[in-house]
C-alpha cells in the first residue's frame, strides 16, 4: 500500500484527543489499531487517533507503528501514571512553516518577548499586558494561579494547601495533588501530540526554557485553567463523597482523572483551540494556504527559496 498523502488525513485539530494504555500489545487490524489483553481486543481507528499514550507494560508491533505513523498518529511514551515522558513518533506536518517560523520568532528577543505576551494575554482576556516586563508576568500569573486553586478548593470542599509532588514518588503525594498530575500530565501529552503534528518544536519555548518540553509547557498552561484543573479538584471531591457514603468501592485517582480529562477534551475543544493557537502566535499573518501541500525546496542566500528537482548548472557563473 503507497503512503498516505496529507490531503488524505484528517486534520490535527478534527482528532481524537488521545487514549492511554498500559500492560497490552498493540498490533494492527487493517486500518485499525488494536490493544490485546486478558480481557479481549479493542480497536481504535488509526486515522482519526491524535495521540495514543503508551504506557508501561506495553507491547507495540511493527505493523502498527507503521499504521500510526501513515495516520499522523502520534505515539506517546510515557511513564507509570503518564508522568514522564520518554519518546514520540513522527507527526501530521510534512511542512516546515511552523517550525521556521518558531525558530525565528524564539531567536529575536523583540519577537520572543511579543510571542509571550500574547499568550500571558490569552490568559488574562480584556487586559492591557503590552508593555509589562516578564517578571511582571510572571508575577500576574503566580497571582492568578493561586486564586484559581483558592476557587477551586471552596467549590468543590476538596481542602488545599500547595501544589507539592515528586516526579519521582507519585504515591507521595496527596489525592489533589495526584490527580493535578495526571490530568496535567495527560494534558501535555495532547499539546504535544499536536505541537509535533504541526511540525513544531517542543523544545523551543517562549516562557519556558533549557527543557526540552518547554514548548509543551508553555502551551498547556493557556488550558490548565479552564479544564485540568477544576477536573482534578472535581475527581477528587467525587472521591471523598463516596467515601463519607461508606461506598467501599475504591476510586483510582489517576485513572479516573485521565478518563475525565479526555472526555473533556471535546467539550472544551481543547485540540480545535490549540491549532489555532499556535498558529496565532507563530504564524499571525499567514491564511493558512498550502498548509498541507508537501513540497521540497532549495535555500539561496539571496532570494530565500527556490524550486527543487530543477538542474541549476547553467545559472552557476563557472
Amino acid at each position: 500500500m503507497r503512503p498516505a498523502r496529507p490531503q488524505e488525513l484528517t486534520r490535527v485539530e478534527d482528532r481524537l484527543s488521545f487514549v492511554y494504555v498500559e500492560r497490552c500489545t498493540i498490533g494492527r487490524d487493517s486500518n485499525a489499531i488494536t490493544a490485546t489483553d486478558d480481557r479481549g481486543v479493542v480497536h481504535i481507528p488509526a486515522a482519526s487517533l491524535g495521540t495514543l499514550l503508551l504506557g508501561p507494560g506495553t507491547r507495540v508491533t511493527h505493523q502498527a507503528m507503521v499504521l500510526l505513523a501513515d495516520s499522523g498518529s502520534t505515539a506517546v511514551w510515557v511513564g507509570e501514571h503518564g508522568i514522564r515522558y520518554y519518546a514520540h513518533g513522527r507527526g501530521l506536518s510534512r511542512t516546515t512553516r511552523m517550525p521556521e517560523a518558531q525558530a525565528a520568532a524564539v531567536s529575536n528577543t523583540r519577537s520572543r518577548l511579543a510571542v509571550a505576551r500574547a499568550m500571558y494575554s490569552m490568559r488574562f482576556p480584556g487586559e492591557d499586558v503590552g508593555r509589562l516586563s516578564m517578571h511582571q508576568l510572571r508575577g500576574r500569573e503566580d497571582a492568578r494561579v493561586r486564586r484559581i486553586y483558592r476557587d477551586e478548593s471552596e467549590r468543590t470542599g476538596v481542602e488545599w494547601h500547595r501544589r507539592d509532588y515528586d516526579p519521582a514518588d507519585f504515591a507521595a503525594s496527596d489525592e489533589i495533588n495526584q490527580a493535578l498530575s495526571a490530568a496535567h500530565t495527560s494534558l501535555y501529552g495532547v499539546v504535544h501530540a499536536v505541537i509535533v503534528g504541526l511540525g513544531c518544536s517542543p523544545g523551543l519555548g517562549f516562557v519556558h526554557t533549557g527543557h526540552d518540553r518547554a514548548f509543551v509547557y508553555d502551551i498547556a498552561d493557556l488550558y490548565k485553567a479552564d479544564v485540568t484543573i477544576p477536573i482534578a479538584f472535581s475527581v477528587v471531591a467525587d472521591l471523598l463523597a463516596r467515601r463519607d457514603d461508606a461506598d467501599t468501592g475504591a476510586i483510582d485517582v489517576p485513572s479516573a482523572t485521565r478518563r475525565a480529562v479526555r472526555d473533556a477534551m471535546k467539550g472544551h475543544r481543547v485540540i480545535s483551540r490549540c491549532v489555532a493557537d499556535l498558529r496565532r502566535l507563530l504564524l499571525p499573518d499567514d491564511d493558512g494556504a498550502g498548509a498541507e501541500a508537501e513540497i521540497l525546496e532549495l535555500w539561496d542566500d539571496r532570494v530565500g527559496r527556490v524550486a527543487g528537482g530543477v538542474n541549476y548548472e547553467e545559472d552557476v557563473p563557472w
